[in-house]
């Protein structure tokens, strides 16, 4: 097989407490240095939290696993500083097309709200993003990323939780105020609080195929779509293109079964075929069973090379609650979906950020332990949204009885003509982040807003304005506390030590298109309170103090719902 990534090997280092026999309490322990724990590590470290991070492993993932990012995500990361390199090597797309048979059923587009700085989504190997997060973890000075530190066992006390740890140079114990187990979906963390998951196994396998295709390998000539869905390219040769998300019901090259496809970085592609529940994982790996379905499904006249290859069987399922005690969960440590949609790592990442602010203000800020409660509150809810919708995917691409078959066969028809049948097609609803409009964070509207503006617990929309007459983004203005966005006069709010800053359009920003204004459906005076996460904690219709400060109260947990 062709490698066209070299693994890195991190050092494992002795720690100064481990060689000194020292017992040492530390304010945040993340178990996992995936992209999940990274990115919480992260911006714990940015808003001032010590965090220590162990992972029993010193490298990278190996295969290219998650590879699709989304918006609400790529901005996480951007604020996180790491977005740029991210998206200069990642592939960017927001339109994809569903073919049956040897025929385009449907197409879609991502991102139908323009002007916004990221994009819909971007591909890219989950290697190479975990070696951008390592690196900016390094960096951090309040970051302290360990190698080879493999959790034995933890025992939770009353202010703290101990934990026995093995590395290369024997075992020891160290202390942590607070715990997040980010190490995956077979996490020993979860096997040791006794933590249950809730939810089902699919009994289905599928192929994933990372597959290296050089540019001028392919055909000189472009495919029409028709030949695209008969396999004949697979779509890539079209000249000018832009990268696309292809998925395929029962083709000619892979009958009776379904097939995505998506372009990665180096020209490397994902491609994933569903087997059935008969199929013997260990067959199906071998190089002489994947190549005839990749070159049944390109064509002849493409050649390519074998990078990865894997079988895999999953399910939708989540923990029974997100918190236990001084432990919290995130990520695949907590929840599981299948792969169509891209929900696995843009879910976990989002768990990280609305993890994040929350442990800040607990540790730093005085606010009551239970404001971690609506983690679990907030992100099972996200949690229980995203399964729903995986698992409605799943039921369509892997229909479980004739009658099934027939109504998703049906469906595809029809909506090669009718457009009231598209909607329906569910070749697995793309990840977007879930609006938590019923958390007891949330403040009320008092006062009428369109329908279609961001209302209490949905995530603030990005749009262009100007600072100092420069081209700027509003996302990127709303700093890592809680923001007062205003279109009036509006000053600085204080409770219990913590500040909502104001932002002033008009003072401190710029819209000279009036796209922020309609999209929040702002008027003179109108004021956003927004979360350190980014999303619209209340929203009013007037600067008032104390509306503000009741609202940042039960915003940090100090009132009940």
């Amino acid at each position: 097989m062709q490698q066209t990534y070299q693994y890195p090997e991190f050092p494992y280092v002795q720690s100064a407490e481990q060689a000194a026999g020292e017992y040492l309490q530390h304010p945040l322990v993340i178990i996992g240095a995936g992209p999940v724990g990274l990115s919480l590590a992260l911006d714990c470290a940015m808003r001032g939290i010590r965090t220590l991070v162990l992972d029993d492993n010193n490298s990278v993932s190996i295969g290219s696993r998650a590879v699709c990012y989304a918006k609400r995500t790529l901005e996480v990361w951007e604020r996180l500083g790491v977005a740029t390199p991210l998206l200069a090597q990642g592939v960017s797309w927001q339109h994809g097309k569903v073919f049956h048979r040897d025929e385009l059923a449907y197409q879609f587009d991502l991102l139908p709200v323009a002007a916004q700085q990221m994009p819909a989504m971007i591909n890219l190997q989950q290697y190479y993003l975990e070696e951008e997060l390592v690196a900016a973890c390094v960096k951090h000075p309040l970051v302290d990323l360990r190698w080879k530190h493999k959790l034995l066992s933890l025992a939770q006390e009353a202010e703290a939780v101990r934990l026995q740890v093995e590395t290369p140079d024997g075992q020891f114990e160290l202390g942590a105020q607070w715990l997040v187990a980010c190490d995956g979906a077979s996490s020993d963390t979860r096997r040791m609080v006794g933590a249950d998951f809730s939810g089902q196994f699919f009994q289905d396998r599928f192929l994933i195929a990372d597959v290296v295709i050089k540019p001028d390998a392919a055909k000189a000539e472009a495919p029409t779509d028709a030949e695209h869905s008969n396999g004949h390219g697979a779509g890539l040769t079209r000249p000018g293109a832009a990268p696309e998300r292809w998925f395929w019901f029962d083709p000619p090259f892979h009958p009776g079964q379904s097939v995505l496809l998506h372009k990665q970085s180096n020209d490397v592609w994902r491609i994933d075929f569903q087997l059935g529940w008969e199929a013997d994982p260990l067959e199906e790996k071998k190089p002489e069973n994947v190549i005839p379905r990749i070159r049944a499904m390109l064509g002849e006249g493409v050649p390519f090379e074998l990078e990865w290859v894997s079988v895999y069987q999953f399910a939708c399922r989540r923990i029974d609650q997100f918190r236990h005690g001084r432990v919290l969960f995130a990520g695949d440590a907590a929840h599981q979906v299948s792969p169509f949609g891209a929900r696995g790592a843009n879910t976990g990442v989002q768990d990280a950020d609305n993890l994040a602010w929350k442990l800040n203000a607990v540790l730093n800020q005085g606010a009551p332990e239970r404001l971690l409660d609506t983690y679990h509150e907030e992100r099972a809810y996200a949690s229980d949204d995203n399964l729903a919708q995986s698992t409605r995917s799943t039921d369509f691409i892997t229909p479980k009885s004739r009658a099934s078959l027939r109504l998703r066969n049906a469906v595809l028809e029809l909506a090669r003509s009718e457009a009231f049948a598209r909607p329906l097609v569910n070749s697995g609803r793309l990840s977007t982040p879930t609006p938590y409009l019923s958390s007891s964070l949330n403040t009320p509207d008092e006062q009428a807003f369109a329908a279609s503006s961001v209302c209490p617990g949905s995530p603030c929309l990005d749009a262009p304005v100007q600072v100092a007459g420069q081209s700027e983004w509003l996302l990127r203005q709303l700093g890592r506390g809680f923001a007062l966005l205003s279109w009036g006069p509006a000053a600085a709010v204080t409770w219990a030590g913590v500040t909502a800053q104001p932002l002033i359009v008009g003072r401190d920003i710029a819209d000279p298109d009036g796209l922020l204004a309609q999209r929040l459906d702002a008027q003179p005076g109108t004021v956003y309170l927004i979360r350190p996460d980014q999303y619209v904690a209340a929203r009013w219709r007037e600067f008032s103090p104390a509306k503000v400060i009741t609202a940042l109260r039960r915003s940090l947990g100090a009132t009940q719902a």
